[in-house]
């Protein structure tokens, strides 16, 4: 028995593991207590980290599909030549926009999801990108790169120092944060209190974030908008905005005092089903609190108004004084984001660059939503796509109308997937390229360590070494890359050594980068690490604010500890004014469209659905873990009691669910953890079609609850679809005996 780190990749905490090793298995997973970061904590996830690693359903060899149509065993050689073969005579007969690229939520758990992708859109010219984004969080990207030019300058709350957390639309427990990297979630909260803090929640379920709030606000689904709007309007009627040193860093303060004129908390009130003197208590306790962070998430950004939402979160983080402040919330400072530019204006942020095919659907930030990929492949006509990567993706479970884009997939030229399962939208694959179980790869967070809510930086090498016949999954992508661009036979590591000549060429150019001025040749030629990938890693640390290698960081298996979030919003700042744009025009133009929803009062008995999350599991990608199956983690339909006697509904008894794209048939759980009015379906289910490899979820399927959507109802500014907040109908399949 031998133990080895391990940074955990299955939820947005990235705790640190203990793994425990029995020649090539791992045997077991606890929190390692010497982590700088996670300090010992561990969720059920991480705890299933064995069982995730060992899953018999997993993927070990490619899968190429046969003249036949079955999909069979094949070699890596043949896989890429198959690809290679296939994917340039597609994008040089149509054009490199007959490629789709679809990237999945895991992508951004692994190393080589990170590096590799953006190499892949560079060398294929493909404009078409899809991201689990548009399902998730775009909406606070976009808010962000209008307040601040970066889409990528995300503020957290500061968990460790605020006196008053503001909670709208998360539930931190059982998500372990998003958008908000913070190993132990539960514990930091609990400190909160004991230091005398607040925790105010806003949410339609009275979830486990909720019970431990100081105050829970229950609204109707989909007004967080208008909510927030009238705490605005209440900070400027009582003279309680306060933004201190921001007054002078911000533009639009009074534009924005202005636009919210007709939000009073009367006004919004009856659409949101809360007490005027409820809202007006919630902005002055936010307004008196010493400092104070308002943090909002997926319940806020995937509903009608899911940007405003966004833009109106970060409004009252400047209006009380408390962006960029200690107590607050910061800017996290990742070890590999590039060293900092001199302050100053920047180039801005721009929507609607490009506009997809079919729909005219604004490109955000590079991307088209994926609620627009079935008819960009079923639609005919010159730009169709006609071939398709996914990399870490599910999205016939995952965006709306799935069924639409199941049958879709088959029409296509070319599928490839890199997945390690024979999942809902893998099984249409030509080519399937699975990389190995998680204990097999190192790993460094590229993405969470800049939404960390404490800076550092830690690096685990594989615990254990490729089974033979694996391949890594670094040189999968690079190899992809490679018959992707019509380089295939060359070595995987040119990819890697054009990666690192190109930046490091444009970073001894730059006056504020560590290389300014250095031999190009002598710098690269100064990098460590085992493989290309380790080299673009040791590349980045050095170019990055601290100076880092990665030599230092495997010199500290636990982590490097670079302190709490600190003040840097002249780091940060990338508009072209050269500070934030508290009313950017792109918000200002969106919010007649919320000033419409102040009349959009409920009919009586009307049923909202929204999500939830659970704790054991992560979007579809955890369900085949019998370990995270079962107990709370199930498909259920919850409605109130009062709604369940009003509709003939019994606990534990079918009903049909009935939305705007179809309609599903799931078991009812009766509880009271949601208002009345509101009914909650989680996500991520549905694995009930032939041809897929996933015994345990299988066994479980549940329903896939974005079959009630067409993939019509899309947040305008972002294209994030609507998956929260939208109308139902319920009713009993058997008949129930109301004596």
């Amino acid at each position: 028995m031998t133990t080895a780190p391990r940074i955990c990749p299955l939820c947005e905490a990235t705790c640190g593991l203990v793994l425990t090793l029995d020649g090539s298995r791992v045997t077991g997973a606890r929190g390692d207590r010497d982590d700088v970061f996670s300090r010992g904590f561990v969720c059920p996830k991480g705890a299933a980290f064995p069982q995730v690693d060992a899953d018999p359903d997993r993927l070990r060899t490619p899968l190429v599909r046969g003249e036949d149509g079955r999909l069979r065993e094949a070699s890596w050689e043949e896989a890429f030549d198959t690809i290679a073969a296939r994917i340039r005579p597609l994008i040089e007969d149509y054009g490199p926009d007959a490629l789709g690229i679809v990237l999945g939520n895991p992508n951004v758990h692994t190393m080589a999801g990170a590096l590799y992708p953006p190499l892949l859109l560079r060398a294929t010219g493909t404009s078409n990108l899809f991201t689990a984004s548009t399902l998730d969080q775009m909406p606070k990207h976009v808010s962000s790169g209008l307040l601040f030019g970066d889409p990528f300058a995300i503020p957290v709350p500061d968990l460790d120092r605020t006196d008053h957390l503001l909670v709208i639309g998360a539930n931190p427990l059982d998500s372990n944060g998003s958008l908000c990297t913070a190993p132990d979630f539960p514990g930091r909260l609990a400190a909160l209190r004991r230091r005398g803090g607040t925790l105010t929640v806003v949410d339609p379920r009275r979830t486990r974030t909720a019970r431990l709030a100081d105050r829970h606000l229950a609204p109707r689904p989909g007004t967080d908008a208008l909510l927030l709007a009238a705490l605005v309007h209440t900070l400027f009627a009582e003279d309680l905005a306060a933004p201190g040193a921001l007054a002078d860093r911000t533009e639009g303060i009074d534009r924005v005092r202005d636009a919210v004129q007709e939000f009073t908390p009367e006004a919004v009130a009856p659409v949101c089903e809360l007490d005027p003197g409820t809202i007006r208590a919630v902005a002055r306790e936010l307004a008196a609190a010493p400092t104070a962070a308002v943090y909002g998430r997926m319940g806020s950004s995937t509903v009608a108004h899911g940007t405003l939402a966004n833009w109106l979160v970060d409004v009252l983080n400047v209006l009380t004084g408390n962006l960029d402040r200690p107590g607050g919330v910061l800017f996290p400072r990742s070890a590999t984001a590039p060293a900092p530019r001199p302050a100053g204006p920047g180039r801005g942020f721009i929507l609607g660059r490009r506009h997809s095919r079919v729909s005219g659907h604004p490109e955000v930030k590079g991307e088209f939503p994926l609620a627009a990929l079935a008819e960009e492949i079923d639609t005919p006509g010159e730009g169709r796509i006609r071939a398709l990567i996914t990399i870490a993706a599910n999205p016939v479970l995952s965006a709306p109308d799935g069924l639409r884009l199941d049958t879709a997939l088959d029409g296509l030229d070319l599928l490839v997937c890199v997945d390690p399962y024979l999942n809902e939208t893998t099984r249409h694959a030509h080519v399937l390229l699975p990389p190995p179980p998680p204990s097999r790869s190192a790993h460094f967070d590229f993405a969470f360590n800049g939404l960390a809510v404490r800076d550092q930086a830690r690096f685990t090498p594989a615990a254990l070494p490729l089974e033979a016949g694996a391949m890594d999954e670094c040189e999968i992508h690079a190899r992809l890359v490679l018959a992707a661009s019509g380089m295939h036979g060359a070595p995987p590591s040119a990819v890697d050594d054009l990666a690192v000549d190109t930046l490091v060429a444009k970073a001894v150019t730059q006056p504020y980068s560590p290389a300014y001025g250095a031999d190009p040749k002598e710098f690269a030629a100064g990098l460590t690490g085992s493989n290309g990938a380790e080299r673009r890693l040791d590349l980045m640390l050095r170019l990055g604010p601290y100076g880092l290698t990665l030599d230092e960081l495997k010199a500290h298996p636990h982590g490097i500890d670079l302190g709490p979030l600190k003040p840097r919003l002249d780091e940060v700042l990338r508009t072209r004014g050269g500070r934030i744009e508290l009313l950017p025009e792109p918000i200002a133009a969106d919010l007649p469209r919320l000033r419409a929803a102040l009349t959009a009062v409920p009919e009586p008995g009307t049923l909202q659905l929204v999500g939830r999350r659970h704790l054991r599991s992560n979007n579809s990608w955890l369900h085949n873990t019998p370990a995270l199956t079962g107990g709370s983690n199930r498909c259920t339909l919850q409605v109130h009691p009062e709604d369940a006697g009003r509709l003939g509904l019994a606990d534990g008894t079918p009903a049909r669910i009935k939305g705007e794209g179809g309609e599903l048939t799931a078991e009812v759980e009766v509880t009271d953890t949601v208002r009345p009015g509101v009914v909650s379906l989680p996500h991520g289910w549905g694995h009930d079609r032939p041809g897929t490899r996933l015994t345990v979820a299988a066994a479980h399927p549940g329903v896939n609850v974005n079959q009630l959507l067409d993939g019509s109802l899309l947040d305008p500014l972002s294209g994030t679809a609507v998956l929260n907040g939208f109308p139902v109908e319920v009713t009993p399949l058997e008949p129930v005996s109301l004596l």
